[in-house]
């Protein structure tokens, strides 16, 4: 003991591997407790799907590739995107028909001073 050894217990690596053994059996016993839940989990979000008209996740973005997949088969480049209204070339046509929805609003001698 006075030059740092240690006694040995004979049985210290066959207690070793029991721990070991018990620990994997441990985690083995919370994974199969996970998957069950998960699984109770699944068949509640099921129901609710069926219920409402759900789609999973990965259904939708199947759809919606399918989607963009059929409307590009003919087309060698991406589709366009839709431009929204007042967003395009027509700025000075907007400005006009804004000044106009506003004059439709103000009291009668005030439209004819802006009017001139």
């Amino acid at each position: 003991m006075l030059g740092g050894e240690e006694e040995k217990d004979p049985d210290a690596s066959k207690k070793e591997e029991e721990h070991q053994e018990a620990l994997r059996q441990q985690e083995d016993e919370r994974k199969a407790k996970h998957s069950r839940m998960e699984a109770e989990r699944e068949k509640v979000r099921q129901t609710i799907r069926d219920k409402y008209g759900l789609k999973k996740k990965e259904e939708k973005e199947a759809e919606e590739k399918a989607a963009m997949e059929q409307a590009c088969e003919g087309s060698l480049t991406r589709p366009k995107k839709a431009i929204p209204r007042g967003c395009g070339d027509d700025d000075e046509e907007d400005e006009e028909s804004i000044l106009d929805t506003v004059l439709k609003f103000l009291p009668g001698p005030l439209q004819d001073m802006f009017k001139k």
